[in-house]
């Protein structure tokens, strides 16, 4: 691979987020932290001066990308802008550690939203507002922004996508995967602009609305106080966010589709079928069982809602602490843990689609041994489904899975117990957030030791590029020419 094509992708990607270091520095200087400037202003600086140099330096270079290289620069993209930034969090003397630093940054980008921090509320504003702005950023795709800013990279662009977006398959909704990349972005962007106004209306400040607008839309879960969305204790702010986290956990295609009058394709989404449903029955049976609790059920369903979003899309967002709800209702938050959201949406997980494969393709095993001689196919979205596609699935489950177990092995080794590591594993693959035992809702995870921070840390950015992107490194044929 080009070294100059390397360096040319990856430090255009640190360029557009040095770039969006003037919204924290804007904040910096609307509330007087002038001090947190220098925090913001250097890393940028750098960070574009390198961009342009670069592109100068390569201009005359056409890009040519194999799929190969297209994974090696999305896995560094991803890394550079991870440690990037952490540069404000160690800078500003908000972080103790270097580790501590780079883990809030890269639960940030991945959008996993778990914390070091027991204290958030007495954070500057601006560094605040850079944490849930990471979220937003790493919802939709570092990568996936550059590529519709940068035409130039149009060329091997649906390669970079393809390695950093989720789903078993991944395709273009326009011809131009430049346009294509666009679209997504614009519709994003309408929906921060919408969910801001309506969190402002329901009684948030600008930048809390802004702030929280980053985390929904991103599926991530930072939140600006201590008891995250729980600590407003307002009943429009729970549903507003809970509508958003179910928006943001829907491909966004179907946006897309919506808004060019494409119905038919939204109506035959198998995936969303089973995601809407999946809303319905956790959201309607998580509040019976805590009837009893919030002394009625259409209170009881306001908790239930929130929190069924927030586990289902991987946001992470808490308005109660489910780890003291009746058993039942744990174990079906627990269940959530295993789903996430749709392919092509900013939530993390295996995916509704996945399992809707996996579930037909099981019925397709059973009617095959009551009618042997029959021809059975996965019919998804109102036709045949590629018979590829079911091996894709179940490699995908079997290295998730796989790395579950083997991050919950690295947890129990630092002194975690079962119900922590094994849950805490599933989190951070997942990119959820919270999880059960000491790293419940209610938990941070500033405690743990350095070393599994860093495990961790692998594991998020694994888990938000689907994992071949990062796993596949440690394949000895890839390296081979």
């Amino acid at each position: 691979m080009k070294i100059l094509s390397f360096f040319r992708i990856n430090f255009s990607v640190l360029g557009i987020v040095g770039i969006t270091f003037i919204l924290p520095i804007i904040c910096a200087l609307y509330y007087g932290e002038y001090n947190m400037i220098p925090s913001f202003a250097i890393p940028m600086a750098v960070s574009i001066f390198l961009s342009v140099l670069i592109s100068i330096l390569g201009k005359k270079k056409k890009i040519t990308l194999s799929t190969r290289d297209a994974f090696i620069i999305v896995a560094w993209a991803w890394i550079f802008c991870a440690i990037l930034g952490a540069v404000p969090f160690y800078i500003s003397g908000c972080f103790p550690s270097i580790t501590d630093a780079v883990f809030e940054s890269v639960s940030g980008f991945s959008t996993t939203g778990c914390t070091t921090l027991s204290e958030i509320e007495t954070l500057p504003v601006c560094i605040n507002l850079w944490r849930c702005e990471t979220h937003w950023l790493g919802g939709m795709g570092i990568v996936a922004l550059t590529v519709a800013l940068f035409p130039l990279l149009g060329v091997g662009g649906f390669q970079l996508i393809k390695a950093e977006t989720t789903g078993p398959e991944k395709g273009k909704i326009t011809p131009r995967i430049t346009t294509t990349a666009k679209a997504l972005w614009t519709i994003y962007i309408l929906l921060t602009i919408v969910q801001t106004i309506l969190l402002k209306i329901a009684g948030m400040s600008f930048f809390d609305a802004l702030s929280h607008t980053f985390s929904t839309l991103g599926t991530g879960g930072f939140s600006t106080r201590n008891e995250s969305v729980g600590g407003y204790n307002s009943t429009a702010i729970d549903v507003i966010c809970t509508v958003f986290m179910f928006l943001a956990g829907i491909n966004f295609s179907m946006y897309f589709y919506l808004i060019t009058g494409k119905f038919n394709d939204i109506r035959q989404n198998s995936e969303l079928k089973v995601y809407l449903a999946l809303c319905f029955i956790f959201s309607v049976t998580i509040g019976i069982l805590l009837r009893p609790v919030y002394g009625g059920f259409f209170h009881a369903l306001r908790y239930s809602s929130f929190q069924t979003a927030a586990i289902l899309t991987t946001t992470g967002f808490a308005n109660a602490d489910y780890t003291t709800w009746p058993h039942a209702a744990q174990m079906l938050i627990f269940f959530l843990f295993f789903i996430g959201g749709c392919a092509g949406s900013t939530g993390g997980g295996v995916k509704v689609v996945r399992w809707v494969i996996l579930y037909k393709q099981a019925k397709n095993e059973m009617l095959k041994m009551l009618h042997p001689h029959g021809v059975f196919s996965i019919r998804l979205n109102g036709g045949a489904g590629r018979k590829d596609i079911v091996f894709s699935v179940t490699s995908f489950l079997f290295i998730y899975v796989l790395l579950v177990l083997v991050t919950s092995l690295v947890g129990t080794c630092y002194g975690l117990d079962v119900l922590t590591a094994f849950t805490g594993a599933i989190s951070m693959v997942g990119n959820v957030g919270p999880a059960f035992g000491n790293l419940g809702p209610s938990c941070n995870y500033g405690f743990l030791a350095c070393g599994l921070k860093w495990w961790y840390m692998f594991a998020m950015v694994a888990g938000r590029l689907e994992l071949y992107t990062m796993i596949i490194f440690l394949l000895p044929d890839f390296w081979r020419k």
